[in-house]
Formats: structure tokens, C-alpha cells, sequence
């Protein structure tokens, strides 16, 4: 068992990775490479750790010591595992924990853009998505239904923030993804890129050009870049017609469009089939 340190105070020092420090601080924007993220529940835990993420310590309930955790934590005796009460853990999160366990983790490496890309024929690009619950189900529908990767503008939430990782069920540690930097890359640089590496990209909108999103010539392309918009006001006017497509989900009942996350999840189902 890795080495394990009993916490019966909120206030030690050692929970403030977990309970006193924001998500912007955990990020580190200044130095990325010293950068933190929180992983939650021993199944997200390991997907992170599967994809090269290193462990920096543990948070577990006590009991889960010898349950769930207890052959994850066997594979890091050198990390310090920090255990306590329900009622401590409770303070740190605002709720009870899933699967009672939290781990600290160095931020992976970022990639370029174009690494994630070169090789893919499906991604997603999300613009200005900034509710950090939508990222997560973005990149759960993006593994699930055959996305290569996920590329964000930068004004997108983190897809690190731990309410991401949760709600993606750890699948951001299983598809590549990328940030297109810097606020003048996007779209002009952006969309160019996409045109270098050979796709066609589809703006996902409501125009009065769009064409349904079973339209068999958009099914017929080879390489496609699925372009998502922000919750509430959609995709930019510049981005929209940059793209060689605007195209739209049917809908019924008067309904007019859905939410972002879900409207990825019917995107991705259509356009990555194979």
C-alpha cells in the first residue's frame, strides 16, 4: 500500500490542492508544465493514468482504502495517499465523492493542433464553449461516436477542469485533443489549417443555405471538421461562412435547435459513421 496519511483536519495543509486552490491556480497559465488537475473516481483516475498522466497524491475515503482503490494505490507506493472521514471529504467537494477518490495530477504535455489532426478524417471543433459540463459531454459523445480528435478556440472552457473529467467519464484522456492558441488563429488560421490538412469543414447552423445533416454528398467527404458553437449565441457570423457547410438537424415539435452538447452527440453519430 502506498503510503498513507490520515487528514483529520479541513484546513491542513495538504488539502489545498483539493480545497483551497481555484481552477485557474491548479492550471498555472504562466508555467503549463507545473500546471495540476483533479481526477475523480478510481475509473477516471486510471484512464488518466493510461494515457501517461503522472500522480502526485491520492484523496480517499478510508474505507475505499482496501475496496476499489486499494489495487490502483498498490502501483504507486511512492505517492502519498491522504485519507479522512466522509465528513472532511465532504467540505472539500460540496457533495459526496464518486467512488470516494480523488487524485492530483501534472498536466500532460500540450499538443499543436496540427498533431492531433494529421492523421485523423473525424474531428471536432468547439468555438467558445465555455460551460465546462458541455466540454465533458462534448468529448464523451466525441470518443464514443467516432471523433479522431477535438481541437477548442481558446476561449473554451478547460477540458481539465475536474468537472469536465468528470462528466466526460475520463474520455479526455482518450482522444487527442488541442487548443487552437492565440486569439488571431481563429478563424482565419484556423480554417486554413484545416484546408492544408484536407478537410472540409461543416459550421453547425441554422441558415437558410443549410443542407440536413444526412445530406449524402456532406456523408460522401473523406475528411470532416465539425465546428460546434458557443451555448447561447451559436458560431460566429465569420466562422459560419468560412466553412464549406452550414448544416442543420431536423427538428420537430417546433423546435428550433438543441444544446450544444446534445447536438454534438447527433453530429457525431451521423458524421462518424464509417
Amino acid at each position: 500500500m502506498s503510503r498513507v496519511i490520515r487528514i483529520t483536519d479541513f484546513h491542513a495543509p495538504e488539502l489545498d490542492v483539493y480545497a483551497r486552490l481555484r481552477e485557474i491556480q491548479l492550471l498555472n497559465r504562466h508555467e503549463p508544465e507545473k500546471g495540476i488537475f483533479i481526477a475523480e473516481s478510481p475509473r477516471v483516475i486510471e484512464r488518466a493514468l493510461d494515457a501517461g498522466c503522472m500522480p502526485l497524491s491520492f484523496l480517499a475515503e478510508e474505507r475505499y482504502l482496501e475496496k476499489e482503490a486499494k489495487e490502483l494505490l498498490a502501483e504507486y507506493k511512492e505517492i502519498p495517499v491522504y485519507t479522512a472521514d466522509m465528513e472532511v471529504l465532504v467540505q472539500i467537494t460540496g457533495y459526496k465523492l464518486t467512488r470516494g477518490m480523488l487524485c492530483a495530477m501534472r498536466r500532460p504535455a500540450q499538443r499543436t493542433a496540427e498533431e492531433v489532426c494529421t492523421d485523423a478524417r473525424r474531428i471536432a471543433v468547439l468555438e467558445n464553449v465555455v460551460n465546462p459540463t458541455n466540454v465533458g459531454a462534448v468529448f464523451r459523445s466525441a470518443a464514443a461516436l467516432n471523433m479522431d480528435a477535438v481541437l477548442l478556440t481558446p476561449d473554451c472552457s478547460d477540458p481539465l477542469y475536474r468537472r469536465s473529467i468528470r462528466v466526460s467519464m475520463g474520455t479526455v484522456f482518450q482522444i487527442p485533443w488541442a487548443y487552437l492558441d492565440g486569439r488571431d488563429v481563429w478563424p482565419r488560421k484556423g480554417m486554413a489549417l484545416f484546408r492544408k490538412l484536407g478537410f472540409r469543414t461543416v459550421a453547425m447552423a441554422l441558415t437558410e443555405d443549410s443542407v440536413s445533416i444526412d445530406d449524402p454528398q456532406l456523408l460522401s467527404e473523406e475528411k470532416l471538421a465539425v465546428i460546434l458553437g458557443t451555448e447561447g449565441d451559436g458560431l460566429a457570423e465569420s466562422t459560419i461562412s468560412d466553412c464549406d457547410y452550414r448544416v442543420r438537424i431536423p427538428m420537430a415539435h417546433g423546435v428550433d435547435s438543441l444544446n450544444v452538447a446534445a447536438a454534438s452527440a447527433v453530429a457525431f453519430w451521423v458524421l462518424g459513421k464509417k
